[in-house]
């Protein structure tokens, strides 16, 4: 079956899932606002499969997230708001347009020189909306890692950064200190206060360092999670139940859990 022949049979099938005589009666209860939910949750299996290297459950959650955007598309069709065509014109409109040193005769020279250029166009494309703040339009409902990631970008892309990974070091130094006063003095408001900016430091690091803080925690929690799993395998041996053992025999587990996973390059 040609790539055509297969995305004219999924648009068929949701066709009829949605079809009042004959339809699914899940799917014709379903609106925008409901399978939300499913789509974020399909857009995380995604990212599980490739952290976990599994390219056949990868095809698999990929084809679940096609189905989403299939699903919106046929929502949006029998609205007469748009269809699926509309949805992959507009990509492809939007991919010609950030990409002129592609498919146009603009020469960039270097990673930078693109990146910046693709911000340029997005500030433009946020100006024709009539959007003029340079925060506008970042999604409330990314994941707090990722949305201060990116409000950090675009404040940095019009020059309001710090220059050095070492400025925002210090700064996290700064952060912790007061958080440091305000746990001492155990004022939880300023506790979550100085918590949160240190947080939002930790993401500025990360994005100088050249890398993606939402990714980073999330191969720290898998991480915790090999090693934790290690040290349950560890208390299962030892015959005793967990409130046997002493927080110093946990420690010598954990340790061991370390040692143990240290080929796994955690």
């Amino acid at each position: 079956m040609s790539e055509t022949q297969s995305m004219d049979q999924l648009l068929a099938i949701m066709t009829q899932l949605r079809n009042p005589e004959g339809g699914c009666p899940w799917d014709l209860e379903q609106n925008f606002a409901s399978i939300v939910p499913s789509t974020l949750e399909e857009a995380y299996e995604v990212a599980d499969a490739i952290e976990s290297n599994d390219m056949p459950q990868l095809k698999e959650e990929l084809g679940d997230l096609l189905f989403q955007v299939v699903f919106y598309s046929q929502l949006g069709k029998e609205g007469n708001l748009f269809d699926f065509n509309d949805v992959a014109d507009a990509i492809s409109q939007k991919l010609l347009h950030r990409h002129p040193h592609v498919f146009g005769d603009k020469h960039l020279q270097d990673e930078d020189a693109i990146h910046q250029n693709w911000e340029n166009l997005k500030a433009q494309e946020r100006a024709a909306k009539g959007l003029s703040s340079v925060l506008a339009d970042i999604p409330l409902a990314l994941p707090a890692l990722s949305r201060a990631q990116k409000l950090q970008r675009r404040a940095a892309n019009v020059g309001f950064d710090w220059k050095t990974p070492q400025a925002v070091l210090d700064k996290l130094d700064e952060e912790h200190q007061e958080f440091t006063e305000a746990m001492t003095a155990n004022n939880r408001e300023a506790m979550a206060d100085e918590l949160g900016d240190m947080m939002f430091c930790l993401v500025n690091l990360a994005r100088h360092l050249k890398l993606d803080a939402e990714t980073v925690l999330r191969q720290a929690n898998r991480k915790f999670e090999r090693r934790f799993n290690d040290v349950e395998t560890q208390v299962v041996h030892s015959g005793e139940d967990w409130p046997a053992h002493s927080p110093e025999q946990l420690e010598a587990y954990w340790r061991q859990a370390k040692e143990n996973t240290r080929n796994n390059l955690d």
